[in-house]
This record gives structure tokens, C-alpha cells and sequence, in this order.
């Protein structure tokens, strides 16, 4: 095996390294949707940032529920919806720090550093470790992964 592969294949192991590549993707929708409609829009920063940060929460979860934590996500409807329901309050919290330290930057930062992709991210990296801790402990923990297998999502 090269080094190469057995690298990609050491880092897939991490949860962690996953986690934050699911992340990455997050990103790039919380950010595409926030310049779409604080842009195209003409959506205030303050209601623009709430929107973004919903669509990414849906596209980390999905991302989380079948690459981070596959092996103890939830089956069947019941058990899918207790997760997707806990997923959101843990990461509510995660969520509201990142919008905070978001606006915080954009709204009292000095020049250059109140841009709002500057806010962005620096919420974002605030909030994912929080998030990270949540998820592995509240959400994907195992629990309920074989309740109602008839409807297995």
C-alpha cells in the first residue's frame, strides 16, 4: 500500500478528521447561501446569517449522520427523528455561539476585519469544536440504531 493511500486511510479513520471534512462542506453552504441572500437577496446580515446557518446545520447533519458517525446513527423513523431532533438542540447552542462571534466580528471589528466572510468563519470555527463534543456525545452515540427496522432511512 503507498503512503499516500494509507495516509487518507489513517485520517478517514478519525471521526474528528471526517467530522471537519463534513465541515468543509458545511461551510461552503453556510457561506454560499449567506452571500446569495445578504447579496442577491438584499437580506440584512443579521436575518441572512440565520438562514445560512440553518441550511448548513441540515447539510452537517446529513453529512455527519452517514460519513462522521455512520456506524451508530439512528435507524427507522422514530429513532431518525429523536436523532435529527437532538442533533438540532445540541447544535442550536453551537449554532447561536457561531452567529454571535459572527456578528460580533462584523458588527465591532475594526476594518478589514469587520468583513462579513471574515465574521463567518471565525463563528464557524468557534462552533465546530462545541459541535464536534455534542454530536459524538448526544447525538450518534449508539443508542436506539436498531429500533423499528422495518423503516430503516
Amino acid at each position: 500500500m503507498s503512503r499516500s493511500r494509507a495516509l487518507i486511510q489513517y485520517l478517514f479513520g478519525h471521526p474528528f478528521i471526517r467530522f471537519g471534512m463534513v465541515g468543509g462542506v458545511g461551510f461552503v453552504v453556510d457561506t454560499s447561501i449567506f452571500l446569495f441572500d445578504t447579496g442577491a437577496l438584499g437580506l440584512p446580515v443579521w436575518l441572512g446569517r440565520a438562514v445560512s446557518i440553518a441550511f448548513g446545520m441540515c447539510c452537517t447533519y446529513l453529512g455527519n449522520r452517514y460519513l462522521t458517525f455512520a456506524e451508530t446513527r439512528a435507524h427507522g423513523l422514530p429513532a431518525v427523528l429523536r436523532e435529527w431532533l437532538t442533533f438540532v438542540a445540541a447544535n442550536s447552542v453551537g449554532a447561536f455561539i457561531n452567529y454571535g462571534v459572527s456578528l460580533l466580528a462584523i458588527y465591532l471589528m475594526p476594518p478589514p476585519l469587520n468583513n462579513k466572510i471574515v465574521g463567518l468563519v471565525c463563528g464557524v470555527l468557534v462552533g465546530m469544536v462545541f459541535n464536534f463534543t455534542m454530536s459524538k456525545r448526544l447525538v450518534f452515540t449508539g443508542t436506539d440504531r436498531h429500533s423499528d427496522r422495518q423503516s430503516q432511512i
